[in-house]
């Protein structure tokens, strides 16, 4: 992992706070000239740093939509069983979220639908296209309660320190 100094650091507080400011306003924030914040911008994207960039919508307010968080545990524990469901959860654009979990669980899915009848439709999908899971438990969010574009960097430094 490439060695952050101060320069990136605000770099990325400021991107963190706000993706869509202009490469001039950002030389102006983190107090560089434009050349040198481009730069260091160019060299944390291919670091790996900055995954990329993307707008945060309320789609309730373009289509309604259920939330549902699913717990996942396999019928099978081997490489090839992971490897499997990974695979196929990829491609289904329904679920929007899924980790591996350590613990009595082996994933949580956070799904999105219109609505739980299609939720449940996804799921009987997801079933009978045998990949490998055993059992599964549903929990609707009833209301988003905090959602952040990611854990505050000073508070994870400060931590390290």
């Amino acid at each position: 992992m490439p060695k952050l100094d101060e320069y990136d650091l605000k770099i990325l507080r400021v991107l963190q706070q706000d993706g869509r400011i202009t490469k001039l306003k950002l030389a102006e924030a983190v107090n560089l000239s434009p050349s040198p914040t481009w730069e260091r911008l160019r060299k944390l994207e291919e670091a790996g740093i900055i995954t990329g960039y993307s707008a945060r919508l309320d789609v309730r307010k373009i289509a309604p939509i259920t939330t549902v968080m699913v717990e996942v545990v396999l019928k099978r524990h081997q490489r090839e069983d992971f490897e499997h469901f990974e695979s196929a959860i990829q491609q289904m654009p329904e679920v929007v979220e899924c980790m591996a979990t350590g613990g009595g669980l082996d994933y949580m899915m956070r799904v999105v639908t219109t609505d739980v009848d299609s939720y449940q439709r996804f799921m009987d999908r997801l079933l009978e296209s045998d990949i490998g899971i055993d059992r599964y438990f549903s929990y609707i969010v009833t209301k988003p309660v905090k959602k952040s574009a990611g854990p505050s960097l000073d508070a994870l430094l400060e931590k390290l320190s």
